[in-house]
């Protein structure tokens, strides 16, 4: 996704939890975001709703935006339906030329009227976990001195994403060659490459992370994101099919703090974090050793003095670094992945 002009589709949605692909996309590509499109709240601004965004202007008309060029599906809904009452508003933006990105598990592609219309209109349909994947992984040529540092999950949708950019980012300021391996539709959108992991075949999962550490292994650093977690019911084998497939030699937790059960499951309780610590640890370790160096903290549930207590208390329970990556920065998590690489490779990556 290279535009420029882009109209982030969050009709009926517009709230950092529902539409998070709509608040990662304008927190990390704002200035490539021309506006919201939802009819319910038009006249607000991203800022007011999202958080993030700033001015950008929420609009109830594809009319009210100067020469959109995409539009961007931007809610992230459990099991990637596209809601059916948004169907005449992608048709409209394509009857403009508009491009149609979507990260759904619903294809555009697969939708007949759609493809029937962009084709009508000369309207390209992307879907961005729409992959051929059917590579094997092989553990072979894994360049030895590549740092691969995996985020790994209490839950789902917990803001791995988003600590694997943060400290992506913070190892680039520090003017260390870090790369982000992105996993999920929405990193994919922000860093433009990648592989949409939870809709590959699962006999083919460690294979395409391995093809993605294969492709980036030029940089000294890598930080890979995680996917849902090995706690949860329904998710788990995603997570331990990426877990094997690039082979970590580092892992940074992350965790939401105030929750408590399993998100999507109510009646299922969160595994301790120094129970899920151990089994990660543990299953890493059956193809390479590999430790949690860190966690970043999801604080968003909590003001600033009881998210500083719940981090204290997390980072004495576990002895390991404790940051909210927004409240405090990556910094301290950024240092702990420099100091692993010079205990593993006898080198820190230097500034």
């Amino acid at each position: 996704m290279r535009s420029n002009r882009i109209v982030i589709l969050t009709q009926g949605h517009t709230n950092p939890i529902t539409a998070k692909t709509a608040w990662a996309v304008l927190r990390y590509r704002g200035g490539d975001v021309a506006a919201l499109f939802d009819t319910t709240q038009a006249g607000k601004t991203a800022g007011e709703l999202m958080g993030v965004g700033g001015d950008t202007p929420i609009i109830g008309s594809l009319d009210d935006v100067d020469s959109p060029d995409a539009l961007l599906i931007g809610i992230a809904p459990m099991g990637g339906k596209l809601p059916a009452e948004w169907k005449p508003i992608i048709l409209s933006a394509i009857a403009r030329g508009m491009e149609i990105v979507s990260g759904l598990h619903d294809f555009l592609s697969n939708d007949e009227q759609l493809v029937a219309a962009a084709e009508q209109h000369g309207v390209q349909l992307v879907d961005i976990r729409k992959n051929n994947e059917r590579d094997v992984s092989n553990r072979l040529d894994l360049r030895e001195d590549c740092l691969r540092i995996h985020t790994v999950g209490h839950d789902c949708s917990i803001g791995k994403m988003v600590a694997s950019v943060e400290v992506a980012n913070e190892l680039k300021r520090q003017g260390q060659d870090a790369k982000f391996v992105a996993t999920g539709q929405t990193g994919i959108m922000i860093e433009g490459d990648g592989c949409p992991i939870d809709c590959v075949v699962s006999d083919f999962v460690n294979g395409a992370i391995e093809k993605q550490i294969l492709a980036q292994q030029h940089h000294d650093i890598l930080v890979i994101e995680g996917q849902a977690s090995l706690a949860h019911p329904r998710y788990s084998a995603v997570t331990a099919g990426l877990l094997h497939g690039c082979v970590p030699h580092g892992m940074i937790m992350v965790f939401e703090a105030g929750r408590t059960t399993v998100s999507g499951m109510p009646h299922i309780p969160l595994t301790p974090l120094p129970k899920l610590i151990a089994a990660y640890e543990n299953l890493a370790a059956l193809h390479m050793p590999s430790k949690v160096i860190g966690l970043a903290m999801n604080g968003r549930l909590l003001d600033a003095q009881q998210a500083e207590e719940h981090r204290q208390r997390v980072q004495d329970e576990t002895g390991l670094v404790v940051c909210d990556v927004f409240r405090d920065g990556a910094g301290p998590l950024a240092a702990e992945v420099v100091k692993l690489r010079a205990e593993l490779f006898g080198t820190a990556v230097s500034a």
